[in-house]
């Protein structure tokens, strides 16, 4: 059964050529499904909330809200970008016309499996630490003697032509799986790690079981056989049965005495079960070498962590700067703050409201043993700062210094900087626990202006 109820065959993408095709929306996927589509030799009809100029696609774009739409539904089949719900009245009203709604992660699985070639592919999902699992997952297997391609949400599109032309076919593949494009998933790779859930993006899949269900529907659509799960999150295990047909639980104090994964370099016990999660992948995989720790050890070196995942950017006047803007949940946030144990932490958080809840990270935070401030920004910053108020009352320790509106980051930098010298220096941590839209391009453009206001600080003596 496809999501919209009826029996048919799975879509893949060789089965496109020849119909009537249109996109919807043309961010980074998008933009790969239209060349996907222009290499099987179909021009398809472009559509998108925001149109860019017509120079840019080599074609018109049409606007959703008006004539876009309506070409949407005189198409055979249109493959829309991850970001539009599935649940949206606009979707509703192209099923209604017989129209069906592809994405192209899910096109591209389904013609991996036509291929008999899904055994080679692994899908990682979760609310946090799938970006970086997903990339210590490529490393290693790279680090093991193994061609890899690592993709999806992360980095590339694997059906974008230019990247298939790039070189020689992948020996494996990691795909990192949003839980937007698991709604599009008609297949499953058969192994699927999860790295951990906890409410996100509700106005999106409409609440946050619905959330649930679609975030981890990629561990039991056809094909999936072992589920590998953060077996530190009671939220999962409460949810095994949506696991798939084998679950195998991977906690962060499993194989204490293990030290390989120290050559990473990644801080937090959180990221030692990424990097466990990622062996038993490979073991799963049958990659001759996971076995064995010193050879583990080998494929470890050299990995760079992912930028704005708790990465130090610089120090000012005995204070060290942390870019965490890869962080939109409260989750990550919480696992970030943990990495920096004993010491002075300004913690910086807030952006776009997507309605969560705030009281875990709040609880959280003002519970911690170690002097810890916080700067909260627009949108979510004064819903935050009320559920400090309300839930994390009577948890606070002595160490908890409170909580301050801002009116933007420049000024909660500034802020966190006077506060983290004090006691000869600390960590101003930026790690929201929302997205950054609404007043950033993306989190790297949020991480830039945070890299700005720290040089800011550095340049003003006595600041």
């Amino acid at each position: 059964m496809t999501s919209d109820g009826l029996s048919r065959p799975k879509l893949a993408w060789p089965d496109l050529a020849g119909a009537k095709a249109g996109v919807w929306g043309l961010g980074r996927e998008g933009a790969a499904s239209l060349r996907k589509l222009r290499s099987l030799g179909v021009e398809p009809v472009l559509v998108d909330d925001s149109p860019p100029d017509e120079s840019t696609f080599g074609a018109p774009v049409l606007p959703t809200h008006g004539p876009g739409l309506a070409a949407l539904a005189r198409c055979d089949v249109v493959v829309k970008t991850p970001g539009i719900s599935r649940y949206s009245g606009e979707t509703a009203e192209l099923r209604a016309a017989g129209v069906r709604l592809a994405g192209g992660l899910g096109l591209w699985l389904a013609e991996m499996a036509s291929l008999s070639a899904l055994g080679r592919v692994v899908a990682v999902t979760g609310t946090k630490g799938k970006s970086t699992t997903s990339s210590v997952l490529g490393h290693l297997l790279a680090g093991l003697g193994k061609r890899v391609l690592v993709g999806g949400n992360i980095g590339v599109a694997p059906y974008d032509p230019p990247v298939v032309a790039a070189g020689p076919a992948p020996d494996y593949w990691v795909i990192e799986v949003s839980s937007y494009q698991a709604t599009d998933l008609p297949v499953s790779p058969p192994v699927v790690a999860v790295t951990a859930l906890h409410p996100d993006h509700l106005p999106w899949h409409g609440g946050v079981e619905q959330y649930y269900r679609d975030k981890l529907s990629a561990c039991s659509q056809p094909g999936a056989d072992l589920t590998i799960a953060n077996g530190d999150s009671d939220l999962l295990r409460e949810r095994f049965p949506l696991l798939g047909p084998r679950v195998e639980w991977v906690s962060e104090a499993d194989d204490p005495d293990a030290t390989w994964m120290d050559a990473l370099g990644l801080p937090g016990g959180h990221n030692r079960r990424n990097a466990l999660i990622a062996r038993e992948c490979l073991r799963a995989l049958g990659i001759a070498g996971a076995d064995d720790d010193e050879a583990m050890r080998k494929a470890a070196v050299g990995y760079e962590g992912l930028p704005s995942r708790l990465t130090t950017i610089g120090e000012a006047d005995s204070v060290t700067f942390v870019d965490d803007s890869l962080s939109t949940n409260v989750l990550p946030t919480l696992a970030a703050l943990d990495a920096f144990p004993g010491q002075r932490v300004a913690l910086i958080v807030g952006g776009q409201d997507r309605g969560i809840d705030y009281a875990d990270l709040a609880a959280g935070v003002a519970g911690r043993p170690d002097p810890t401030l916080v700067l909260t920004l627009p949108d979510s910053g004064p819903r935050i700062s009320s559920e400090f108020n309300a839930v994390a009352a009577g948890l606070r320790s002595p160490a908890f210094a409170g909580v301050t509106d801002c009116p933007d980051l420049a000024s909660a930098v500034a802020t966190a900087f006077r506060w983290a010298r004090g006691d000869g220096g600390g960590v101003v941590l930026l790690s929201p626990a929302a997205p950054s839209f609404g007043h950033f391009r993306d989190y790297r453009d949020r991480a830039e202006a945070f890299a700005a206001a720290m040089r800011a600080c550095a340049a003003v003596p006595g600041a």
